[in-house]
């Protein structure tokens, strides 16, 4: 008897030193930033991207081999805003031009944490640029 009761407490010992090792493992991995990626496909000024949603933390774009006619700029803008129930605010714009030198150049932008919200970028915001802009791909980490 003594035998048996000592294997069933060596048993329980395990499962439950397994079970914190489980929550401590859980506990030390690292928080995973959020993310998306698409592409844009001739989008002229005033484009809005589509909405994420943010808890909070700093924000990045970028883009990677941007097309635009030759006869225009070779340089878009990006602005940050955060979408409101009223006007909604601008944060500061990037200008990217790197991504036009060539296939797999890539531009990138970067903007401070402005809180939890939903958010959007906006291409060549206010702006009189008539040729529009193609990029084969961006993400956005935030």
């Amino acid at each position: 008897m003594a035998a048996s009761t000592m294997a069933g407490a060596g048993k329980r010992a395990s499962i439950v030193g397994m079970a914190a090792a489980a929550v401590v493992g859980a506990l030390a991995m690292p928080a995973q930033a959020a993310s998306w990626s698409s592409s844009l496909t001739d989008v002229r000024n005033d484009f809005e991207s589509r909405r994420w949603t943010d808890d909070g933390g700093a924000t990045t774009i970028s883009f990677t081999t941007c097309t635009r006619d030759k006869s225009s700029s070779q340089s878009v803008s990006v602005t940050l805003r955060k979408d409101t129930f009223g006007p909604d605010p601008l944060y500061s714009t990037a200008t990217f031009t790197n991504c036009f030198t060539g296939s797999g150049a890539t531009s990138t932008g970067h903007w401070d944490d402005h809180g939890s919200g939903d958010y959007y970028f906006v291409v060549d915001y206010g702006q009189n640029v008539y040729a529009p802009v193609s990029v084969k791909s961006l993400s956005v980490y935030y």
